[in-house]
């Protein structure tokens, strides 16, 4: 069994408590005194009546020491003016303006005295050496907190700055996140367990002559868990696990991130077999082949140059995995890319219907449920969530029911989490006019009925026009398909369902409001991405997508710009006037649909469809029935 480590001796608590003390004393301490003042006057006085015995003059600080005889210590008058020092009782002292004439003054009354200069030692000391010794002690003090090591030196590193600061899991706070906890990623898990095998079991790959990956890159969008499969595989393994953040290694003194790789790296070999997890390595791994880039960090370029040499100096046989975590591997180095490194890339894309279900089962294992709740159908409502998406919206069903004092989550308490995470808070206390709020319910209506009988607009399964967030007014939501690849004709029916609010405000009032900022936003990015990224467009077929070489400048003429620009307006209009149309067409049921809106602020895909008919084109997913919130 390991010793516990024993307590070291912090030498910065004595600099701190010797600071405390010396301030105790300057605030505390009486003023230091060497001599009793009187004036020249007195002095004259007790020579006139034999009172002095001798006096010493100080010629470097102007003053004369005056000592007296003993029948005169005895005299009450000067017994008041006495005070005892710390070697007994204290001369008097006077100024002396001039030497020359104090000196004729003694010898003509025949009075002994000494010419001599003394230096005050302990002043000097409390006046300059001691600030001086504070100043170097705190510096000391502030770059040991600074290296984050409490001012414990480190092996070869001047107070630990260059110290690594991963977190370290091993046999005393073992991860306990196994590949159970981790839902929605089967694919990903059978790819990571060779990693987990090869940690417990490595000569099973080794007699074969075969070598484990050496690296592992967990790419994916933000909330996806590809820090939580990272733990999960080091506690499957039951190894070591260090977690760092690639912007741990970057500070602001030049040669610490180097550095720290170098121990980080060097802590892993003595507790090897582990995994070292990078967390944000693109922090820390950019591209360094940019061009055009104005501004070059080269502390960041070392570190991650020793980071590949770190990575090409261990053997597949020492134990060490790296593993990996980025949103943005296209700013990757390549060097950091090629087999020999990171050379297995797991992509961890946003979860499907089934992988979204799983997810929901387990973050709903603690909690409460009501008979009521269909975890198939919060799947359903909730497409394009990641896990830490679900995580949060079972996280604010709990809190909404217990806020209601219910004594289980319902399925109402998680449609409102649900449309709380998409659309924000909803702030039924926000005033809006009658006339806003009229707008409001025909924009969305108009929304809802191009959605209705466009054939390729996602299905329908909620509109309101509560307000929501920062400045939503009202807000549809709907059920997107599980797909991939978009068609040009999908794509132009999508920005006929986005334009279809304002070509509603349009015909029902003559007029627009800015009520359309965030659908014309996301048309306008739609347009121009099929005119110059999927080459849907009469331009041709054409890709002007900007690349790492052409980031900083465009890869077209000004004429071919001008045809991108007149493209995207023409599809644009287009797809607007083919929402005027439908609109048209079926008005009637758009006014119905906005007045019973009016009326109720919420409806659900029920009501939607009693007002509308049934659905022309059917729709792709089954019905979801939801209970509106009480």
């Amino acid at each position: 069994m390991r010793n516990p480590r024993q307590p070291t001796f912090n030498l910065y608590w004595l600099y701190l408590l010797l600071f405390v003390v010396l301030l105790l004393s300057f605030v505390f301490m009486p003023e230091r005194q060497t001599s009793v003042p009187i004036t020249y006057l007195d002095f004259q006085q007790w020579v006139e009546r034999r009172l002095v015995k001798k006096v010493i003059l100080i010629a470097n600080r102007g003053e004369a020491e005056v000592y007296l005889t003993p029948q005169a210590m005895e005299l009450s008058d000067i017994q008041q003016r006495l005070r005892k020092g710390f070697w007994g009782w204290l001369p008097f002292s006077f100024r002396v303006v001039s030497s020359e004439k104090l000196e004729e003054y003694l010898q003509q009354r025949h009075i002994p005295y000494e010419v001599t200069e003394r230096t005050d030692y302990l002043g000097i000391l409390l006046q300059y050496i001691l600030p001086i010794g504070l100043i170097i002690a705190l510096w000391f003090f502030f770059i040991s907190r600074m290296s984050g090591r409490g001012g414990a030196p480190g092996p070869g590193n001047i107070f630990s700055i260059g110290r690594s600061r991963a977190a370290v899991f091993d046999t005393e706070n073992r991860v306990s996140i196994t590949f159970n906890d981790v839902a929605g990623l089967e694919e990903a898990k059978q790819e990571v367990q060779e990693v987990v095998e090869f940690l417990k079991n490595p000569q099973k790959f080794t007699r074969l002559g075969g070598k484990i990956p050496k690296g592992v890159l967990l790419v994916g969008p933000p909330g996806t868990g590809k820090t939580l499969l990272a733990k999960a595989v080091a506690g499957e393994a039951g190894v070591p696990f260090f977690s760092i953040s690639g912007s741990d290694f970057v500070e602001m003194f030049v040669g610490v991130g180097a550095a720290r790789v170098r121990d980080l790296f060097r802590q892993a070999k003595e507790k090897a077999p582990c995994i070292i997890f990078i967390d944000e390595i693109d922090a820390v791994g950019r591209s360094r082949s940019r061009v055009n880039v104005p501004i070059s960090n080269d502390e960041r370029e070392s570190t991650l140059n020793q980071l590949l040499v770190e990575m090409d100096g261990f053997n597949t046989e020492s134990g060490i995995i790296v593993m990996a975590a980025t949103n943005r591997p296209d700013i990757l180095d390549s060097a950091l890319l090629r087999p020999g490194r990171f050379d297995r890339v797991i992509y961890i894309d946003r979860p499907d219907i089934k992988e979204r279900e799983a997810i929901f089962r387990v973050h709903i294992r603690n909690l409460i449920l009501a008979p009521d709740v269909d975890v198939h159908k919060l799947a359903l409502q909730t497409p394009g969530f990641v896990g830490a998406d679900i995580a949060n919206v079972c996280n604010e069903a709990a809190l909404i029911a217990a806020r209601r004092d219910r004594p289980a989550i319902t399925m109402s308490d998680f449609q409102e989490a649900i449309d709380k995470v998409i659309g924000g808070l909803e702030r039924r206390s926000k005033v809006i006019s009658p006339e806003e709020k009229r707008i409001v319910a025909y924009h969305e209506a108009g929304h809802a009925v191009a959605g209705w009988f466009l054939e390729h607009a996602d299905p329908l399964l909620k509109v309101s026009i509560i307000p929501r967030g920062y400045a939503a007014l009202g807000y549809a939501q709907y059920l997107p398909k599980e797909q991939y690849i978009y068609t040009q004709a999908q794509l132009i029916d999508m920005m006929a369902m986005m334009l279809a609010g304002r070509a509603s405000e349009e015909i029902s009032f003559g007029q627009i409001s800015t009520g359309a900022q965030n659908d014309l936003e996301r048309v306008t990015q739609l347009a121009y991405a099929m005119v110059t990224q999927y080459g849907m467009s009469e331009l041709g077929h054409f890709a002007f997508r900007p690349t790492e070489e052409t980031f900083w400048q465009r890869p077209y003429s000004e004429e071919t710009a001008r045809r991108i620009d007149a493209e995207a307006q023409r599809i644009i209009q287009q797809a607007y006037e083919r929402a005027r149309s439908l609109l048209h067409e079926h008005y009637e049921k758009l006014q119905a649909l906005a007045e019973r809106l009016l009326e109720k602020e919420v409806l659900y895909q029920e009501e939607i469809e009693s007002i509308l008919g049934p659905r022309p084109f059917g729709s792709p997913l089954e019905k979801v029935t939801v209970n509106s919130s009480e």
